[in-house]
């Protein structure tokens, strides 16, 4: 007997199907790579988010009918269900806190144009607009209000120097690579091509990969 038959036999209504282990996976998947990435990524698509949800209320409100129910056997399966559920919901919990660390690092990078919103949902845009406000707000009761009003600009971009503080797009990741591809490597003194094959995992510049892993060349690990 495995988890899925406890579950199962605790819950009749356990999905076990392929589609619920594809948006496990799914969602794992993103949670490593929005952990590894110094930016924030695409915002899952295909309603993953929205799905995982779902089912999490849905194994909420059954924990709470079987709760109480004195079988010794039902109660096993419903500490296997709570663990369970505990997971999921952890995966969703770090994934967003992970996003929203990078938003709050960056809120004006991340507002500042139209490609870079679309990474957003809904809610973190309301939020991240939200945050800048204020945040400005406070700047300016606090010390910006005393500068001369084109000094108290947060994206200022005078002299060619912006005020936006961006990710470092340098930083080392490592990366699975998902089938053969050329790897870019920049040096100091040097720039080459490495083939890297379907498995190699390889450490680069987030900057060279991200390309690969856009495309679904490769996967952040």
């Amino acid at each position: 007997m495995d988890i899925d038959d406890i579950l199962r036999d605790a819950d009749p209504s356990f999905d076990t199907s392929p589609a619920g282990s594809r948006d496990l996976q799914a969602l794992t998947r993103a949670w490593v790579a929005e952990r590894s990435a110094p930016e924030v990524l695409q915002w899952p698509s295909d309603n993953l988010i929205e799905r995982v949800n779902e089912r999490i209320r849905k194994q909420i409100e059954k924990v709470e009918e079987m709760t109480g129910d004195m079988d010794p056997k039902t109660n096993f399966g419903l500490i296997v269900i709570q663990t369970e559920l505990e997971r999921w919901k952890y995966l969703v919990r770090s994934f967003l806190r992970a996003r929203i660390a990078k938003i709050d690092k960056h809120t004006l990078h991340y507002l500042s144009t139209a490609e870079l919103r679309s990474r957003l949902s809904e809610s973190e845009v309301n939020y991240a607009s939200r945050h800048q406000a204020l945040l400005h707000n406070h700047f300016l009761s606090s010390f910006l209000s005393s500068f001369p009003p084109a000094l108290q600009r947060l994206d200022d971009t005078a002299g060619g120097i912006s005020m936006v503080d961006s990710p470092d797009l340098d930083t080392a990741v490592f990366v699975r690579c998902l089938r053969p591809t050329e790897v870019e490597g920049r040096d100091r003194d040097v720039d080459a091509m490495t083939t890297a094959k379907a498995g190699d995992i390889v450490v680069a510049r987030w900057e060279d990969v991200k390309h690969l892993v856009d495309q679904g060349d490769a996967e952040l690990v």
